[in-house]
């Protein structure tokens, strides 16, 4: 039971089976498979020598019908004998004692086996069939003597059962021995017979050769005398030597392929050890990452390398590093949560506490308004920070649609413009626009977050200004491309070393007299997320004056022109 609960929560945290490490890779598997399987077919096509064996068995029969023309022409002119018919007319015919002994002599020089037959058909002289006092003697030729060691035998049995049909054998005609006295011809005997001349290559069974089936090559040739057909001289020769030939080919060719089977396995060996070895060991340092609870796992630096897989350990290690700095982000932030929520909370415990003991009607009247202070200053923390942790998910998952940042900042100065015209008490709306005549001021990105952007941008800059100073807003595009928005006031400016500060979450630096608690410190930090994952960049800095005063603060937001990625 314990054995089936291990099983199903190795199964169910989604971590890779365990390889034995004996057995190569699944990619080293793949490699070698690829890489042997190209050989394998290239070295099968090489060994199958069809056209080869064609061109020898052609050249084979050649010789042999040049053999047989020649033996025909002497046995034309040599074994004839002159007899007559009852008419008296003279006719030629083969004369049998002249016939065996030309034959004899004939194949002396050649390994050819030669059979005569005569006018009728009956065999005359057969070179294996001696005729003496003693009777007839057929020779019979037998196969050398094997020497060869048990384990070439064994390696002519596989090669010769592997290529048995390369090429394919079964179709030609099965040759057979007749009966010793010829009463059973061949098709080429009749077709000489015919005056004309045949040739066949004929296949022997497995039994007939000492290395399995063999070939037999047979050429049959009228012998003539002033265009009289007397007989037909029929050749036959195995095709041992065809077959050697082939052989020895083939084991040429099997050599070569044995040696570049060795070179192709070890050089896949080698790419599959510079692929999946490096991979494997990212895999594993990933899954340390993973498991692990702390960053002493490493994820391997492979980027000297310049090919894919380095390029794959800098986005890992990249992407690891992204993910602490996210992670540390979120642990500060929580931290500065709940640091945030607690000061309230405790000036809201402090209160009521106070209150359920005081018994004064004007003491609890103002501790209850300092609850109520509190409880809309928690209100609008938490309000905030749920809008910060939404925005990284709608940011990853929005799609940017062009926006006209000049259109906007219009719309913003216009609006500021009509609530002071209704006397709504929100600063001093006092707001100037200069746009870059005949620019084109507009960006892909998200239109509703663009605009929450400059709207905490020049609320924050009319909260500092001074009554009725401008808060003026210019835009341009730089030569780079990039649309350069600049929101700038004529206030105290911002803190000398506090350029940096004033955009960390729940910062707050606000002017003198305002009321505490109003603002949480995460309008300009939320700004510049948004900015910055639309790929711009937003900057704080002072103007100053020719006498070196500080007149002011500018902010500056710049916004890629092109597509953006988060």
């Amino acid at each position: 039971m314990a054995s089936a609960t291990a099983t199903r929560s190795s199964e169910g945290d989604g971590r890779r089976p365990r390889r034995r490490r004996w057995l190569p890779s699944p990619l080293t598997r793949r490699i070698l498979a690829v890489n042997v399987l190209a050989l394998a077919l290239l070295v099968g096509g090489l060994l199958y020598l069809g056209p080869y064996q064609d061109r020898l068995i052609a050249t084979e029969l050649e010789a042999l019908r040049t053999e047989a023309r020649i033996f025909a022409s002497a046995l034309g002119e040599g074994a004839v004998q002159r007899a007559f018919t009852d008419a008296g007319e003279e006719i030629h015919t083969l004369s049998p004692e002249l016939a065996r002994q030309m034959v004899r002599r004939l194949v002396e020089t050649t390994e050819t086996r030669t059979r005569l037959y005569d006018q009728a058909g009956t065999l005359v002289s057969d070179s294996r069939v001696l005729v003496g006092s003693a009777g007839t003697i057929q020779i019979e030729e037998l196969p050398p003597p094997d020497s060869r060691s048990v384990p070439a035998r064994a390696a002519v049995r596989v090669y010769q059962w592997f290529t048995d049909a390369i090429p394919d054998r079964a179709g030609l005609p099965l040759y057979r021995e007749g009966p010793a006295d010829g009463s059973q011809r061949t098709a080429d005997v009749d077709r000489a017979l015919a005056g004309d001349m045949g040739a066949t290559v004929w296949r022997t069974d497995a039994a007939a050769g000492r290395d399995g089936p063999g070939l037999v090559l047979t050429v049959a040739v009228p012998v003539q005398r002033y265009k009289q057909v007397l007989g037909a001289v029929l050749l036959s020769r195995n095709g041992a030597e065809i077959d050697e030939a082939i052989r020895s080919v083939r084991f040429d060719i099997l050599r070569v392929f044995a040696v570049a089977l060795a070179v192709t396995v070890l050089l896949s060996l080698y790419l599959a050890g510079t692929i999946a070895r490096p991979i494997r060991h990212l895999a594993a340092a990933a899954e340390r990452q993973r498991g692990g609870h702390g960053r002493h796992a490493e994820i391997p630096d492979l980027t000297p390398r310049g090919d894919e897989i380095g390029d794959l350990s800098g986005a890992l290690r990249a992407m690891t590093g992204e993910l602490w700095a996210r992670m540390d982000a979120i642990e500060r932030f929580a931290a500065d949560v709940a640091h945030e929520i607690k000061n309230p909370l405790t000036s809201l415990r402090s209160a009521v506490e106070t209150a359920t003991i005081v018994k004064d009607p004007e003491r609890r009247e103002r501790l209850m308004a300092i609850i109520a202070d509190d409880v809309q200053r928690l209100d609008r923390l938490i309000s905030d920070i749920s809008n910060a942790s939404r925005l990284d998910a709608e940011l990853s998952r929005a799609e940017p649609e062009p926006v006209d940042v000049g259109a906007m900042l219009t719309m913003l100065a216009q609006l500021k413009a009509e609530l002071k015209a209704d006397g709504t008490p929100d600063g001093p709306p006092r707001l100037t626009v200069e746009l870059a005549p005949d620019a084109d001021l507009t960006v892909p990105g998200l239109e509703g977050r663009l605009t929450q952007v400059f709207r905490n941008l020049i609320a924050n800059a009319l909260s500092f200004s001074p009554p009725d100073a401008p808060v003026r807003l210019a835009a341009r595009r730089d030569p780079a491309g990039c649309v350069v928005v600049t929101v700038s006031d004529d206030g105290p400016g911002i803190p000398e070393g506090k350029e940096e500060a004033i955009f960390e979450r729940f910062y707050s630096e606000r002017p003198a007299g305002e009321k505490f608690g109003t603002h949480s410190g995460l309008g300009l930090s939320i700004s510049r997320q948004i900015v910055e994952a639309h790929g711009g960049t937003l900057v704080a800095a002072n103007r100053y004056r020719p006498d070196g005063g500080i007149a002011g603060a500018v902010f500056t937001v710049r916004l890629p022109g092109t597509r953006w990625s988060t």
